[in-house]
């Protein structure tokens, strides 16, 4: 009797398993419902954006790129929805396994039941009971017996316990079953009107598109204006790094230090291993915003066959909005470049943190810099309904992709 109670018990190792996976579905369903909420606020975020920007009521990159944005959070939120769509079904499935399994069990245990009770009925004279005691051939086995009565009627109380949870667990699994499926019609519904708003844009991206190619001249010769800013403001960013090395290494050189790199003091030093450890958790240069515009090299949304470098990332904010440090430092220059606004560099440690796009700075050369501290107010062009700031990171003379350092939201 004992054996039979102890094979309708999945083994230890397959129950851990079976845990661990549980676990693991719950963190990853959590995590997809943290990024289509972070993925969802960036859709409100960027189309109250363009609806600023569509008051102009005239075409311009710059609501093309706001609207690509959108697109891309649009294309990233269905991937979501796509992957929370495969982690429900693997749980609708396992649910079903998991209800096939509890009613063989069931079924299992109620036939053994069934055998106990007729047994029981049989034998339930206590007459009987009292005659297998005394036929026994001594006090040993007669106590054998008694341990053996003893210990039936405890496994027909533990069997008839173990049946009223399987199917108390049978029906817990049951509601789980309907509400996965609950959940997942909602799923289907929300994926199909994303992917509607998305064919809804991606027409609308084409007819902009289209638009702006009738405008090619004048898209040309902005794009001329913005590269003649843009080497302005990478000419005046080396000229003070080159500045503040070459001070750095005369002051070096005086205290007996020839290091070639970027001399530092140990206040400098351990500033800069500060910044470089919190790559990836830097806090954004506005309060709230989208990228527009990314690092490196990629072809102009409109000219074919152009290319843009571009030295660092664009963030687009709302009207009114204020730039602010992204990490405890020293202001290092202050200038004004056309095309480009005011514009702040912060010195952190070997790192160097640039600003643009500002119509009024709050800061001045050598002012020490807390994190998330107010810079200055960003320009907002007037008729353009555009604010948005510029962030470059530098490592000495090189260029760094500010997206992998500050925090993905």
């Amino acid at each position: 009797m004992w054996r039979l109670k102890n094979n309708s018990i999945l083994p230890l190792f397959t129950l851990i398993l079976l845990l661990v996976a549980s676990s693991s579905f719950a963190q990853n369903k959590k995590d997809l419902e943290r990024k289509k909420k972070k993925l969802q606020k960036e859709i409100q975020l960027t189309n109250k954006l363009l609806k600023e920007t569509r008051k102009n009521k005239s075409l311009s990159v710059d609501e093309l790129l706001k609207l690509k944005s959108k697109i891309n959070s649009r294309s990233s939120l269905i991937a979501a929805m796509n992957s929370e769509m495969r982690l429900i079904n693997k749980e609708i499935r396992n649910s079903k396994q998991n209800i096939n399994d509890l009613e063989t069990e069931l079924a299992y245990l109620k036939s053994e039941y069934s055998k106990i009770i007729y047994y029981a009925f049989k034998h339930r004279s206590s007459y009987d009971k009292m005659m297998f005691i005394f036929a026994s051939k001594d006090i040993n086995q007669a106590y054998k017996r008694l341990k053996y009565i003893q210990q039936y009627s405890e496994y027909r109380k533990g069997q008839a316990q173990e049946i009223v949870a399987t199917q108390a667990e049978l029906i817990e699994k049951i509601a789980a079953l309907n509400n996965s499926n609950a959940e997942k019609t909602i799923l289907v519904s929300m994926e199909e009107q994303e992917k509607q708003n998305l064919a809804v844009e991606k027409a609308e991206q084409e007819n902009i598109v289209q638009k702006l190619q009738g405008k090619e001249q004048e898209l040309k010769d902005k794009l001329r204006k913005k590269e003649k800013a843009k080497q302005k403001l990478q000419k005046a960013i080396q000229r003070i790094i080159e500045e503040e090395i070459r001070k750095a290494r005369e002051a070096a050189k005086k205290s007996g230090n020839t290091s070639k790199g970027f001399p530092m003091t140990p206040e400098a030093l351990k500033l800069s291993n500060s910044f470089a450890s919190n790559k990836g958790k830097l806090p954004w240069p506005v309060s709230q915003g989208v990228i527009t515009a990314q690092f490196g090299k990629h072809p102009h949304p409109v000219l074919a066959g152009i290319v843009i470098n571009n030295n660092g990332i664009d963030i687009s904010t709302t009207k009114g909005a204020t730039s602010r440090a992204i990490f405890n430092g020293v202001v290092s220059s202050v200038a004004i470049i056309p095309g480009e606004g005011k514009v702040v560099m912060i010195r952190h440690g070997e790192y160097l943190s640039v600003y643009s796009y500002m119509s009024e700075v709050f800061v001045s050369k050598g002012d020490k810099i807390n994190v998330k501290q107010d810079l200055g107010v960003l320009i907002n062009e007037a008729g353009k309904s555009k604010t948005q700031v510029h962030l470059e990171i530098w490592k000495g003379m090189t260029k760094l992709n500010p997206k992998y350092w500050i925090y993905r939201k």
